[in-house]
């Protein structure tokens, strides 16, 4: 699946509401995929502000799940596949290398693999996933121009 808009992400991020990420083998619940979205974008919003596409990367990494429910080790590239075309290979990079702790880690990786720890945390209030959209639209509108000069 590939995303084209802002509206099919912005519909598959609603989606994620009462998906419960479960680590394998555990008999905690996990965290709502869509509260776990909207927190690693706002922590990584908090620590660079002025990196978009690393905090979409935090906000949509967790679809990957909804896109490969049954294959955990596809997620990440299902998730990547799915949102390069409308946010970039940027994007696309950091949400597919975000769990592998093999792959060389830089700043970025490093950054969203810690978020996305503490975007676990239960408790945290991390505003609405519509609060999101503008840089949404932001970084795909400027995805699009850069593709169309390519």
């Amino acid at each position: 699946m590939e995303l084209r808009s802002v509206e099919e992400l912005m519909d598959l991020l609603y989606a994620c509401r009462s998906v419960r990420d479960t680590p394998e083998g555990s008999a905690v619940p996990g965290i709502d995929l869509h509260d776990h979205a909207l927190q690693t974008a706002a922590l990584l919003r908090r620590s660079r502000p002025a990196d978009k596409e690393l905090q979409l990367a935090g906000l949509v990494h967790p679809i990957g799940q909804l896109l490969c429910p049954t294959d955990p080790t596809a997620r990440a590239e299902r998730a990547a596949e799915a949102v390069r075309p409308l946010l970039g290979a940027r994007v696309a990079r950091l949400v597919r290398l975000h769990p592998w702790l093999a792959a060389p880690a830089d700043d970025d990786l490093l950054r969203l693999r810690q978020a996305d720890e503490d975007g676990r945390a239960a408790g945290f209030d991390a505003g609405v996933l519509e609060d999101w959209r503008t840089v949404l639209e932001l970084v795909a509108e400027r995805n699009s121009r850069l593709g169309a000069v390519d």
